[in-house]
């Protein structure tokens, strides 16, 4: 959430700026690019939200992966509500919202994007477990066990927020103008060094490396199983997944690296670089949120049709121009129960 980058001088109770970095011209696109941020927020809260009428109208609750993509929906939400502050904040360059908001919408920024990685590894493994091992886990991808791996990933992104809740803050400096970031400067009874460092392999092997590594693992299984079987029903049950996977880190993985690279940039040429990219990839990572909820719209069939009869409910004049087919309780009910 950093919108300037400076060189600092730590102290034991204060800090200096040492020939901070010009980067006017990057705030500057930074603030361009903002914009897009209360549309993304917008078009989140509609996306989001008929992902949810659906689930709720046609799906419900009794399906492992309806729970898990409701999680997925709900922690989306919680990070795209972070995004108008952070377009203020942007283009005013000065946090006007207080202290208790800015480790409030720091927090909540942290809490949706850690606990949406591990939501979307956790739908690739529970799809590599259905798709594998179909009969001998079948019991194994109950209502419990969604429910109990659900609220492991809330703990996991919880705890993983610790961080940002301490270091995260709102401070005055250059010209009076009010930062809300991580607070560059030494906090008393706090190793902050030692939690920088222990942040950054947090997010490198737990919200990067390992979730990489488990999906690409289980893509290969699932490619595999449904190559050699020729089934084509299971095909189509996991394209919506993977589809939703390999956009999520189409998207975030090039800002991932970026911030994980950043700190190594020494000169002022480097670091105005970096801060380039981390603007523009920050975007495409920010987009992400607003179209995922299409995928469940229009990559999954059973989707795309509960979407159909919505719209021709709400719109009897258009039943004659859309293809609408119709499920029975039972059928649902029956169907459920193998997903």
């Amino acid at each position: 959430m950093e919108t300037t980058t400076y060189d600092y001088e730590y102290s034991s109770d204060s800090f200096t700026a040492a020939e901070p970095c010009e980067v006017e011209r990057v705030n500057y696109l930074g603030a361009q690019l903002s914009t897009l941020y209360y549309f993304m927020f917008l078009f989140s809260l509609f996306s989001n939200g008929l992902v949810l009428i659906i689930i709720h109208r046609f799906e419900k609750l009794n399906t492992v992966t309806n729970i898990l993509l409701l999680n997925l929906v709900l922690s989306s939400l919680i990070f795209m509500s972070s995004l108008p502050f952070i377009g203020v904040y942007t283009q005013v360059s000065n946090w006007v919202f207080g202290k208790v908001m800015c480790k409030i919408v720091g927090t909540v920024y942290y809490l949706g994007f850690y606990s949406s990685v591990l939501f979307l590894t956790l739908l690739t493994f529970d799809r590599h477990l259905a798709v594998v091992y179909s009969l001998g886990v079948s019991r194994l991808r109950s209502r419990r066990y969604a429910v109990a791996s659900c609220a492991v990933v809330w703990l996991v992104s919880g705890l993983a927020c610790i961080r940002p809740m301490i270091l995260h803050t709102s401070f005055k400096y250059l010209d009076n103008t009010t930062y809300c970031q991580e607070y560059p400067g030494d906090i008393p009874s706090i190793n902050v060094e030692q939690l920088r460092t222990a942040g950054f392999y947090l997010q490198l092997i737990l919200f990067l490396i390992f979730p990489l590594v488990v999906i690409i693992y289980c893509y290969a299984r699932i490619t595999i199983t449904v190559m050699s079987s020729k089934i084509v029903t299971k095909f189509k049950t996991v394209r919506l997944i993977f589809v939703i996977v390999l956009m999520f880190f189409m998207c975030w993985t090039p800002f991932n690296i970026v911030m994980l690279m950043e700190d190594e940039a020494t000169t002022c040429e480097g670091k105005e670089r970096m801060a380039y990219a981390r603007e523009v990839t920050r975007v495409m990572a920010y987009t992400y949120f607003c179209i995922s909820p299409l995928f469940y719209t229009f990559v999954g069939k059973k989707f795309q049709n509960y979407f159909r009869q919505m719209l021709v409910k709400r719109f009897p004049g258009l039943e004659k121009h859309v293809s609408v087919r119709q499920h029975s309780k039972t059928n649902l009910s029956t169907k459920s129960t193998r997903n």
